[in-house]
Order: C-alpha cells, then sequence, then structure tokens
C-alpha cells in the first residue's frame, strides 16, 4: 500500500496545495495520508477532493487580519483567528465538504504532541465535529496557540515530536510513499538562542516539551536523511520546492506565495510517472 506523508511549514504549505492539486486533477487517490501541522490540514481538502479550495482560502484570506493578526491574541489567545478558520471558513465562507470526507476510503492521520509527555500522537477524522479541534492541535505552534484539548488531552504542534512522520507510515505497512516537504533540497534545522528561549517559556508549564523543543532539529535532520535514502532506494518520491523560492513561515506576500502554488503543481506533474509507479 503506497502512503501519502506530508510536512507541515505553515504557509509554506502553499507548495503542499499546489502537489495535491495535481494529484486532484490526474486522479491519484492514496489509500493512505499522514501528516502534521499545515500540511495535514491541507490534505484534509485532499481527501474530500475539493481542488483548489486551500490555494482560494490563502487568496481571499492570508491577508485578512481576522486570519492573521496580534489582536486575535485578545479573543483566542491566538496570533491565528482560529474560530475563523476552524469554524467561519469552513462552515460559511469556503464550505468544506464534511460527507466527501467521510467517503474518502483510505487512512487518514493528523499528528499532534502531547505537551504532557512530549511523544507523538495520531488521531483520525473526528466527523461529529465541525469546529476541526484535531486541526487546531496539529497547527498549535507554542507562544502562537493556545494549548488545544482533544478527547480531555492537551496538545501543541504535531511537527514538534515528529515533523515528517514516514517512520509511522512504513510502520502502518506502506513500503512506498510520496513525501511532500516545504523546505528546499539541502536545508538542514539548527537551534540558536531563540530555540532555547523557546524551550525554556514552554517547559515552565510544560517540562516534558523543552528537551523536544531543544533537540527537535536533530530529529529532523535524520528524519529528512532518511527520506533521502529512501528515495536513492526506490522506495519514495519526494517532492520539495527549490531553493528560489524563498517564502517565510508567515509569508504575506500573496505572489510569492502563488508561485509557490504553481510550482508544488508543475512538481508533482513532473513526477507522475514516479509517482503512479508507487501504486
Amino acid at each position: 500500500m503506497p502512503g501519502l506523508v506530508v510536512e507541515g511549514g505553515a504557509f509554506r504549505g502553499a507548495y503542499t496545495d499546489g502537489a495535491l492539486d495535481a494529484l486532484i486533477a490526474h486522479n491519484i487517490e492514496f489509500p493512505y495520508i499522514i501528516g502534521v501541522s499545515a500540511g495535514i490540514s491541507n490534505a484534509y481538502s485532499y481527501a474530500s477532493k475539493q481542488f483548489g479550495r486551500n490555494w482560494k482560502i490563502l487568496e481571499q484570506y492570508r491577508g485578512d487580519k481576522r486570519y492573521l493578526g496580534a489582536r486575535n491574541f485578545l479573543t483566542c489567545k491566538s496570533l491565528f483567528g482560529l474560530d475563523f478558520i476552524y469554524d467561519e471558513i469552513p462552515n460559511k465562507l469556503i464550505p468544506f465538504d464534511y460527507e466527501a470526507l467521510r467517503s474518502y476510503p483510505g487512512k487518514l492521520l493528523a499528528g499532534v504532541t502531547n505537551a504532557r509527555t512530549g511523544k507523538a500522537e495520531y488521531f483520525e477524522p473526528d466527523f461529529s465535529d465541525r469546529t476541526f479541534q484535531i486541526l487546531r492541535a496539529t497547527c498549535a505552534l507554542p507562544l502562537f496557540f493556545p494549548v488545544i484539548r482533544v478527547q480531555g488531552k492537551e496538545y501543541y504542534d504535531g511537527g514538534m515530536a515528529d515533523p515528517i512522520p514516514i517512520r509511522r507510515a512504513i510502520d502502518d505497512g506502506n513500503r512506498k510513499n510520496l513525501i511532500i516537504l516545504t523546505r528546499e533540497p539541502g536545508y538542514r534545522k539548527t537551534a540558536g538562542r531563540s530555540t532555547k528561549l523557546s524551550a525554556a517559556a514552554i517547559g515552565r508549564r510544560y517540562p516534558a516539551l523543552k528537551e523536544v523543543v531543544l533537540h527537535r532539529h536533530i530529529g529532523y535532520n535524520k528524519t529528512v536523511a532518511l527520506c533521502e535514502k529512501l528515495e536513492q532506494q526506490g522506495q519514495a518520491v519526494i517532492l520539495r520546492p527549490c531553493a528560489n523560492i524563498n517564502v517565510g513561515r508567515f509569508e504575506g506576500d500573496i505572489v510569492k506565495l502563488r508561485r509557490l502554488y504553481e510550482a508544488g503543481y508543475a512538481d508533482a506533474e513532473a513526477k507522475l510517472e514516479q509517482i503512479r509507479g508507487l501504486f
């Protein structure tokens, strides 16, 4: 069984949006999808076969202060407008097709980080929840989001404990995988002063997360190396943006984001034969 593994990266996920739209356009449906943060949030619209929905949201609302703005800290303790993003947009403005997601025949897993243990956990969709608590949890960057509660437990961004969940995909029986990354070839994560400050801040309330933050770059780099090894062995296809498209995590330039979306679409089309070969 082939798997689809998607990295997070906030607005760098525009690349993932393009790649997923290309898969929809060419009728390529993976029977297993796993990811974290913006990656798996975007993949929900792929699983529901809503071509262009993710880009439409970015295009219309990236510059809207209800979506991203400091005032949101007053209403939902987050830089992002959580109720606007996870309730008003999917339920009123750009509707999410819940029934199409329910009809998706495969397995869909969103990775989260348990705030108390620092360990990765994975959730399948909760069809009774129309405000996307699981997606809020997987996107909950510490310091930018409040902790999110799901089934009575506290969670933060899935990218902290398992930023590229390829190992879980393999453990679940997916011997070949399409891996969509949001950083360029050669990128390696480093830890600096801001890492130590973040670790100290979050560690005061959640001690288990301090070590997760301090050592995240080591695990991330090892996982990227594993992905590259799998590709060399013919067990994976990797899609990732080239270095000349410089887009930040909180990128506000819609022209740059469009270029990134188009790059993802073009890269997926360029590797269609390899992607189909995973099945």
